[in-house]
């Protein structure tokens, strides 16, 4: 059931389009083509021009939108699940001369700023989405360029653990965008380059104002490629390089037949959404995230899990509350507090998390398991969305759903012995969900104070509201007579305020300590977009990305701000 009223955007403001829907399925592709050869698979990226998401653009030479990515996304999560065979990948096109020329600039020009920034974050998304495969899954990565690169086509060569350009006098490698549109690479260019490739400072620079690109031996000297292959001998040196990755990976025993991803079959309607476990409740600006923890006990052994997974609350639980967080980011932009909630038994919550625990690191499956919810958290940090979780009579934060409230801005709890609620830290509280910056949720909270993540991290509990209250793990603990005035103040207050400010606020609270290709993708590259987007140098009458494939030149303020 779908019964949404359409969405605005991305196309004008009076504009209402169908709500964008997340799961798809290799034989739904339009744009990829998936294949198979032994430990092998391939990955090639053969956009239909016609079969853009929305109307109004031609995703010609090979550009993509936001439903190709979806793609490219879907047939990431599925080679980690459904082929833990493969111990190589190859990322190609599928038409000759040109690899991709990037995201599409017509529908970059006629979408909505939200959907914009919607659409960098997802990518980025992905491409990270892309390299954790590679890291966690002991797959190398491989990008066959046979032709132009440009732009976002770039940047997903770069999430590559390897980059092949063939040397035609044709292929380039190139991040035009500053060049051509007056905007920056929206998905991790910039800081992929100097932070993942090495390129030297002077060099970045120079490549990043040159429209047409770099290519052949001088892309490989400068660190933009690993090689250079004439165009005689490229098809066969990407297969050699890959039979000889696929030969030295060092996968996290992964074997044995994979595990299909089921439909979620959720309901959608103008009040939110309805899943199993996940439920998304909106009233005015207001949404209300509930997680239900799980019924029954954790299955008896990894096997009995593969055989059930696609009942396994585990795994089920991420995947709705992933397509939870996406159904919020781009199909209800008026939201600007989420209430997070939780129902059901710690108990079974912290038996499940033991289960996790136990098998995660021996059971390939499990282990993927714990990747999604790691992936799922991650992406509720980066929700820009104000954040509130309530512990209540019924709720179930504990170990990995207590993640939820330590990804919140605030969380309160109830104090009413009459009416007792606790919170549970379990053993995947203490390093498997790492956040962006690298560190744990709870690190992260007692950021250079030892003793107080040592006192908090010291006991399980559970912990009643007082205990809670003291070891940090909750914000405020009102009494039974000041709980339900002091929430719904706070919650008023929230979603009164500017959501530009509060987006802004909450990205520099949420990622505290050391910096990362992450936090740095995220942090600066989305805040740069967000103010360069709405800048009219970008996006004005005679903004260079408004004015993109016409004769008229741009038309720029020459003030540096």
């Amino acid at each position: 059931m779908d019964t949404i009223p359409p969405a605005t955007a991305p196309g004008s403001s009076t504009a209402t389009l169908p709500p964008i829907r997340f799961e798809t399925h290799p034989s739904r592709y339009k744009h990829w083509k998936l294949s198979f050869d032994g430990p092998i698979a391939r990955l090639a990226m053969d956009v239909q021009e016609e079969q853009g998401l929305r109307p109004g653009y031609v995703l010609k030479l090979n550009s993509y939108d936001l439903g190709v990515d979806i793609e490219l996304a879907d047939a990431i999560q599925r080679l980690r699940f459904e082929h833990p065979e493969v111990r190589a990948l190859v990322v190609e096109s599928g038409k000759g001369r040109i690899f991709c020329s990037g995201a599409n600039i017509y529908m970059l020009g006629l979408s909505s700023h939200a959907f914009k920034v919607n659409f960098c974050k997802f990518t980025n998304e992905t491409r990270l989405g892309l390299e954790d495969y590679a890291a966690e899954c002991g797959v190398r990565t491989i990008a066959s360029l046979n032709g132009v690169c440009a732009g976002g086509g770039y940047e997903l060569a770069l999430a590559c653990d390897e980059i092949v350009l063939q040397d035609d006098g044709n292929s380039a490698v190139s991040l035009p965008e500053v060049t051509l549109l007056g905007v920056l690479p929206g998905t991790g260019g910039l800081t992929r380059v100097v932070d993942k490739r090495k390129v030297r400072r002077d060099r970045a620079d120079v490549f990043n104002t040159v429209a047409e690109g770099i290519k052949g031996r001088r892309a490989q000297e400068w660190g933009l490629v690993d090689a250079v292959v004439p165009a005689s001998r490229f098809a066969a040196t990407v297969q050699e390089r890959a039979h000889k990755a696929a030969g030295q990976a060092a996968p996290h025993g992964r074997g044995g037949a994979g595990v299909a991803l089921e439909p979620l079959g959720g309901t959608y309607t103008a009040q939110g959404l309805e899943h199993r476990h996940v439920r998304v409740s909106i009233e005015g600006r207001v949404a209300t995230l509930t997680v239900r923890g799980p019924a029954e006990p954790p299955p008896a052994d990894a096997a009995t899990a593969r055989k059930q997974a696609k009942d396994l609350w585990l795994w089920r639980c991420a995947r709705e509350l992933d397509d939870a967080l996406l159904e919020l980011r781009f199909n209800r932009l008026e939201v600007g507090l989420v209430v997070v909630k939780t129902e059901g038994s710690i108990d079974q919550v912290l038996a499940h998390d033991r289960f996790l625990a136990q098998h995660a690191d021996k059971d390939w499956f499990l282990f993927e398991v714990r990747q999604q919810w790691k992936r799922t958290l991650k992406r509720l940090d980066l929700t820009a969305r104000s954040l509130f979780a309530l512990v209540e009579p019924g709720s179930c934060f504990a170990g990995t759903l207590l993640e939820l409230a330590l990804a919140c801005d605030r969380t309160y709890m109830l104090d009413d012995p009459a009416k007792p609620c606790q919170v549970a830290l379990s053993a995947l509280n203490r390093g498997p969900y790492p956040m962006s910056n690298g560190l744990t949720r709870l690190a992260t909270r007692f950021l250079g104070d030892a003793k107080a993540l040592e006192r908090a991290m010291g006991e399980d509990g559970p912990h009643d509201p007082q205990a809670a209250l003291e070891a940090g793990l909750v914000t405020l603990a009102p009494d039974d007579i000041d709980y339900e005035d002091e929430v719904r103040i706070a919650v008023e207050e929230r979603a009164s305020l500017s959501p530009d400010a509060l987006t802004g606020l909450e990205a520099n609270l949420r990622f505290a300590g050391p910096e990362t290709l992450e936090t740095k993708i995220f942090g600066r590259l989305s805040a740069w977009q967000n103010w360069i987007f709405t800048r009219p140098n970008a996006t004005g009458e005679m903004g260079a990305l408004t004015l993109y494939g016409r004769p008229e030149r741009p038309v720029f303020d020459w003030r540096r701000t």
